[in-house]
């Protein structure tokens, strides 16, 4: 079965960047939706960001917004995270989730929209 795998976490400063990347592991030629959540400890896992299988439309969080933003290239079946102006609230492990079969259009905000998770990658920002 096909699992998402993440990378490109690691530790930043405040005020610095990272970029994370998701794809479906194996070789597949299936389009997804794809949405990145995080989970700070003790926390519930929040929804960061989605992005529609074609990437004409996404959504963020108000937390992030302005300051993360998702794309994508098809042509190598990858999704990206482009985190800027990093605060230590950010400091969580990020998941990415991905749903086949969706329209080209459509994004999804909730994590029971998605079936496939990657195993999240930490995230840590420094003060």
């Amino acid at each position: 079965q096909v699992q998402m795998v993440e990378s490109g976490g690691g530790l930043v400063q405040a005020g610095g960047s990272l970029r994370l990347s998701c794809a479906p592991s194996g070789r597949t030629s299936t389009g997804y939706a794809v949405g990145w959540f995080r989970q700070a400890p003790g926390g519930e896992r929040d929804f960061v960001a989605a992005i529609s299988r074609i990437g004409r439309n996404s959504r963020y969080a108000d937390s992030v917004k302005g300051r993360f933003t998702i794309s994508r290239d098809n042509a190598v079946n990858t999704v990206y995270l482009q985190m800027n102006s990093l605060k230590p609230e950010d400091t969580a492990v990020y998941y990415c989730a991905a749903r086949a079969g969706s329209y080209g259009n459509t994004y999804y905000t909730l994590s029971n929209e998605y079936p496939l998770w990657g195993q999240g990658t930490q995230v840590t920002v420094s003060s």
